[in-house]
């Protein structure tokens, strides 16, 4: 077997993406005489600043001899539009089986998709195992190819994604996709297929926004689920199609840690106690404090994640949560958030007995007094909080959710969930 990996051919200004570079390679080889056992779709690290549009790499499985890889993997290059600065493509070929690759490329796998890596050690440790490699511009993409090269071996949980790729005429132009004929195939094939379709805004967030060559992507559990819902889709001629096993939807790139262990540039699996309310702020979004054993750290659920704010807002302090997202500049931008512990009562001035009003202080330490019936009490008495969460897991909209974060709707969870469709 042979694994060809590919990272950064993806351009901003000219809409190149990395998987359509990836099936038209998977289109070389068979033209060529191999096979493809599978094309793999790997998001890396989302808190990386030198990224593709969802940082991607991607991987081709196939049984065609290296040597044949590395010349088509030429070709793929070029396809690159490397007159943009910002796209840096590289390839790595390993002339083995995708689950044989040696351990310190799945490791290297696994670093990629939770830190950030450097392209040195991307190419020195391709140059040590004896992998091929190439590479255009700065040799940035050889990190991602590598990465792909050695994620079947890093990781274990795995979901599909069906894409469907445009006519080359019409890359830029607007895209004629039937939303109704989306939001009814995803319906029948929930929770099978997920992320979709956005319920509250009904956008159908299976379709891009950009430039690229991808007309819609379709993601699930079951890859003819996805496949049954791309051809129930009512829209303008499809030009290829392609389905990639893929670790979206997965969190595999949570890391739990302290709060004082958080650092830039990753993504955590952290629980504290709220040490400072929900704050909104200018722009909409929704700050508060989480803390533990002293260490605090600030969490944010920003504007795009719409009604999700609304159960950040709900959080007092005192509760106790897990929070989930990529750190930066010293804030948490959530993704999802785990109540624990809510707190179910708070103390408060006591109503007089008599008349229902509020009892007013009677001085320093001595209780309260009602002043109009003459009663008193001792202090303040507990009253129970109506709460607007409960124990359990609430995640953002499909429409503001991370190609990697995992949709609760998925399962495998630690508490109950409140899925967001």
């Amino acid at each position: 077997m042979t694994v060809v990996g590919l990272d950064d051919t993806d351009s901003r200004e000219r809409g190149m993406c990395t998987t359509y570079a990836a099936a038209r390679l998977a289109g070389s080889i068979r033209d060529a005489g191999g096979r493809v056992e599978r094309l793999l779709l790997v998001r890396l690290n989302p808190a990386v600043e030198h990224k593709t549009r969802g940082n991607a790499a991607l991987a081709v499985h196939t049984d065609l001899d290296a040597e044949t890889a590395v010349t088509l993997v030429d070709d793929a290059l070029d396809m690159a539009e490397t007159d943009d600065p910002r796209t840096n493509p590289g390839a790595v070929v390993a002339d083995c089986d995708p689950d044989a690759v040696p351990e310190q490329v799945a490791t290297f796998a696994r670093d990629a998709v939770r830190s950030i890596q450097d392209p040195v050690a991307a190419t020195t440790l391709s140059d040590v195992v004896g992998f091929a490699r190439r590479q255009r511009g700065n040799g940035r993409g050889v990190i991602g190819a590598l990465a792909a090269v050695g994620a079947w071996a890093a990781f274990s949980d795995w979901t599909y994604e069906h894409i469907a790729y445009r006519e080359r005429e019409r890359w830029g132009t607007e895209r004629a996709v039937d939303a109704e004929s989306v939001r009814a195939a995803a319906e029948e094939r929930y929770p099978s297929v997920w992320d979709t379709v956005d319920r509250a805004s009904g956008y159908p967030v299976c379709v891009p926004r950009t430039p690229c060559p991808v007309l819609y992507g379709i993601r699930g559990d079951d890859p003819a689920a996805c496949r049954a819902v791309a051809d129930a889709i009512e829209s303008e001629p499809i030009d290829e199609r392609a389905t990639f096993v893929t670790n979206q939807g997965t969190d595999v790139h949570l890391q739990d840690a302290a709060v004082e262990a958080v650092t830039a540039d990753s993504a955590y699996r952290v629980t504290g106690d709220v040490t400072e309310p929900p704050e909104t702020r200018r722009g909409g979004h929704v700050f508060f404090a989480l803390g533990d054993g002293g260490a605090t750290l600030d969490c944010a659920a920003f504007e795009p994640t719409k009604g999700f704010r609304d159960r950040v807002r709900a959080l007092r302090t005192g509760d106790r949560v897990t929070v989930c997202g990529e750190v930066s500049d010293g804030t948490l931008k959530l993704e999802k958030f785990g109540v624990r512990d809510l707190v179910t009562t708070e103390r408060v001035t006591p109503d007089c007995p008599d008349c229902g009003r509020s009892m007013k202080s009677a001085g320093r330490d001595q209780g309260y007094r009602c002043r109009d019936c003459d009663t008193s009490a001792d202090g303040k008495v507990e009253r129970t909080l109506d709460r607007g969460l409960e124990r359990g897991w609430y995640e953002v909209p499909p429409v503001a959710r991370r190609h990697i974060a995992k949709p609760l709707v998925r399962g495998g969870f630690d508490a109950p969930t409140h899925p967001s469709r």
